[in-house]
């Protein structure tokens, strides 16, 4: 595969931040959307934001030209490390099992013409063919009509400028990406009509509906004043 991240473009504005742990297996499926990105000018640098992986996820991604980053274990501490590292005016926050359908990258040009002001997520997409995905990603595009809460599992985009705004992601054991996203709010927030293709391994371990009705009462739970510190001893 021919590096397509040691040389970008310097107008490109788009740093893409994927924090990592032990995902060699999803890379064959997420990494060649992300490289669309960067071929397709929009995507100067890739930086990785790696939590001490042993499988061959480093080794992958730097074969592709990827800015490794290591960072403690733990979401937000790997955000807010590969944001500190990134050098473009847009950032890209990506979970490392999700990939972006075609047209995203027009999506995003589109976005950061018109909104330059507004964050952006994509809309979800669950990597499964079971009719439960399909009940999921109903309620989640219910969740996101009325509370305008995507997760992180869709993507975030964002200026430099309103991530130093709004502080960046705080550090946190969990419910960092509910957290931003409260902080950027409906007004600021602009969904894009683009998939974000994402990982069900977990959905289909656990069952569909036993682990999005336990999400979402984690969520409850934190808009209620429980800390993501509180919630992290209950749901280990």
């Amino acid at each position: 595969m021919r590096n397509r991240f040691l040389l970008p473009a310097l107008a490109a504005p788009v740093s893409l931040i994927v924090p990592t742990l032990n995902v060699a297996k999803e890379l064959s499926r997420t990494l060649p959307s992300w490289i669309a990105g960067a071929s397709e000018g929009l995507v100067r640098e890739l930086i990785v934001s790696d939590g001490g992986s042993t499988d061959d996820t480093c080794t992958i991604l730097e074969a592709v030209g990827a800015t490794i980053k290591h960072a403690p274990a733990g979401r937000s501490s790997q955000l807010l490390a590969g944001a500190q590292a990134a050098n473009g005016p847009w950032l890209l926050f990506l979970h490392a099992d999700t990939a972006l359908a075609p047209g995203w990258t027009d999506a995003v040009w589109r976005h950061i013409e018109n909104h330059p002001d507004k964050a952006a997520s994509f809309r979800l997409r669950y990597h499964s063919d079971d009719p439960e995905a399909r009940w999921l990603e109903r309620r989640v595009a219910l969740r996101i009509k009325l509370f305008s809460l995507p997760y992180g599992d869709q993507g975030l985009l964002i200026s430099r400028d309103l991530y130093t705004v709004l502080g960046g992601f705080t550090k946190m054991p969990l419910m960092e990406d509910v957290d931003i996203m409260r902080r950027i709010g409906a007004r600021r927030l602009n969904m894009l009509a683009v998939d974000a293709i994402t990982s069900a391994a977990k959905y289909e371990r656990d069952g569909w509906r036993k682990r999005a009705w336990a999400n979402a009462w984690l969520t409850v739970q934190f808009f209620a004043g429980v800390t993501a510190d509180a919630l992290a001893k209950r749901y280990r």
